[in-house]
Parts: C-alpha cells; structure tokens; sequence
C-alpha cells in the first residue's frame, strides 16, 4: 500500500457531512490502517466530534496538521491516543456555521476542500479523495457554477491535464457490496435520455468502465448491458434501440476485446448479476442507461451502504450515495455506513 494519504473532504459544514466522517474514522479505527486526512475546517471537525463525545456516540480526538507533510510526524503516537483525526485547514478559521442551513459560507468551505484535495491528488501528494455530500443550492449561493462534486473534479482533471473537457469523459458509478452498476446518462429526463443514446455513447461508457474496474479488480472486468426497453426489445417489438444502439456498441467493444454481455432484459441482469449460485461471478458490473435503471435496484439492495465512483478521472474518488441530510444535521442520528464504505473502498484502490 502507498504511503501517501487518502483524503476526505468535510463536505458541507451545515449537513451530515462532518459527522460522518468523524463517525466512520471512529468506527474504522483499528480495523484498517487507512492513513487519511480530513480537509476541510479544524474548527468545524471540533465542534462535530465535541457533539458525537456528547451524545456518546464516538470520542475522537481532532488533531490539527500544518501541511500533508506532518501526518508522518504524528503517526507514531496514534495507537496510545486512541481514534485521532488528523484534520488539515485549508481555508481561513470558518464563522460559526447554522446546521441545516444553506448558506455561501458553507458552500465556499466544501467547495475550497474539495479543490484543495483534488489538486493534492492530482499532483501525486495523496493517492485518493472521499467526497462527504456537498449541497448544490450552496455552491449556487457561493457564485459556483458547477451542479456537483463530479463537473468540478473533472474542470480540475482537465485543466491539470491541458485538455479540453470533451477530451475527459467521465461515468457515474454506484456499487455496494453485492453490485455495481454504471451509468449511460445521469440526471435528465426519460426523454432526453433516451435521445441521447447513441452507439459511441454506449461504447465510451464500457471503455471507461473496462479501463477503472480493471485497476481496482486487477484483472479485466465482466461487464453486461441492461437493455432499454422490456424484454430487451423482444428483437424489435418493444423498441429497437438495442438492435441500433446497444448491439452495435457491444460488438464493438467486443471487438476491441473488453469482455462484454447483454443486452439482456432489466427486469432479470440484475438477478443474473447477484446470483452467484447459478452465475458464479458472472457479471462485475451492470452497465444501464438511465439513472433510475440503476439506482431503483442500488439503493434497494444496499441504501445504506451505497457508494458513488467517480469513473474517467485520473484520480480516484469516491462517496458516499447520499445528500447533505439537513434535518438530520447535529442530531446524532445520520448513520456513516455510506461514507465509511466510501473510505473502504477507496483504500482498495
């Protein structure tokens, strides 16, 4: 395993975020050597833990770093001090922040973590990025154009790699313990999902998720194609874009030799995909086209365990398959499943 870090982001200081984090380094103590930071706010990571201590839900100590550099100076002493959560400030001391309140001041903060970490990564100083869940209507207030964590990572990628965004694809993929799916199109409509299929479309995302499970798997990935329409199509009957779409996409990258099934009815892949009995690791990953396709049978399987994958980057990021949870904010009651899977996870990379 590298030495460098894995990073985690504070997400925004009024939601879960903080939280959670604090949560799952607490419960990941000793169970893994993960080595991380979190970046972000130390004042907001104090008041975070000081609320868990409280509510006898976790005692963490907070442990401020002055750069990447100093985490090696502190490791020694972590096993006698108990859970340390080395916390490294990367913007000027927040004012007091209102929980479960949008604000500018909190959208700024999860914003500036979340650059600040991703250059690190970026310029090889840490090895990952765990995203806690930063809320859009913040960033907005703040004067960010970007709709989330994923168009941000992918401005940074590009603009460090000198290329264009058309030249950084990037894809959306959900796992939990038992299945991964990755996504054609995201956040739009049925309609103009539909529409924007096309066969290079299809192709580019079993490229992208070929080319990432294959470094996390250490070996090539099994992919299948969800058909669009039910029953595939029933060549033709129900629709054809699988004979003019997904077919021709899977030939080829087939061609290209990325071993590749499908397309095969929804209301079955999935079934296909988690029986291991009949199928025995059959499928790594189910590739779907539109965004409930995928998440229906996600979240129904794991919503507490869910994790989002950033796929196309030339980073590693993952988080947590949730939102900021406001109205859960400071009660004590957010569970960290979600984030702690996400830490995992990324320590697999």
């Amino acid at each position: 395993m590298s030495n460098k870090p894995l990073l985690i982001t504070m997400g925004d200081p009024a939601g879960i975020g903080p939280e959670i984090v604090t949560l799952s380094l607490a419960q990941l103590h000793g169970q893994e050597d993960l080595h991380s930071v979190v970046v972000g706010d130390v004042g907001v990571m104090r008041h975070a833990a000081a609320r868990l201590a409280q509510q006898g839900l976790a005692k963490v100590k907070v442990l401020e770093l002055s750069s990447l550099d100093a985490l090696e100076s502190m490791a020694p002493n972590q096993a006698h001090e108990g859970v340390v959560m080395p916390v490294l400030q990367v913007m000027p001391a927040l004012p007091p922040i209102t929980l479960g309140q949008v604000s500018a001041t909190a959208g700024q903060a999860s914003a500036t973590a979340v650059e600040w970490a991703a250059q690190a990564v970026l310029q090889g100083r840490a090895r990952g990025l765990a995203t806690a869940p930063i809320h859009k209507q913040a960033w907005h207030a703040a004067g960010l154009t970007f709709p989330g964590h994923t168009e941000m990572l992918q401005a940074l990628s590009a603009q460090h790699l000198g290329c264009s965004l058309d030249a950084l694809p990037v894809r959306m993929m959900l796992a939990t313990p038992r299945l991964r799916v990755v996504l054609v199109t995201i956040h739009l409509a049925l309609r103009e999902a539909i529409a924007a299929l096309s066969p290079e479309l299809v192709l580019q995302t079993l490229r992208i998720a070929h080319k990432d499970l294959a470094v996390q798997l250490q070996r090539p990935p099994r992919l299948v194609v969800a058909g669009l329409n039910p029953h595939a199509g029933e060549g033709g009957q129900m629709g054809d874009e699988e004979i003019r779409i997904l077919g021709p996409a899977i030939q080829m990258a087939q061609k290209e030799g990325l071993q590749v099934s499908g397309p095969l009815p929804s209301d079955t892949v999935f079934l296909q995909a988690l029986d291991s009995d009949r199928h025995p690791e059959r499928f790594d990953a189910v590739v779907v086209m539109y965004h409930d396709q995928g998440l229906i049978p996600i979240k129904l399987l794991g919503f507490d365990e869910g994790v989002n994958v950033t796929l196309g980057l030339p980073l590693r990021r993952t988080s947590p398959d949730h939102g900021t949870a406001f109205d859960l904010a400071g009660s004590g009651r957010a569970r960290p499943d979600s984030m702690m899977a996400a830490i995992r996870l990324l320590g697999l990379f």
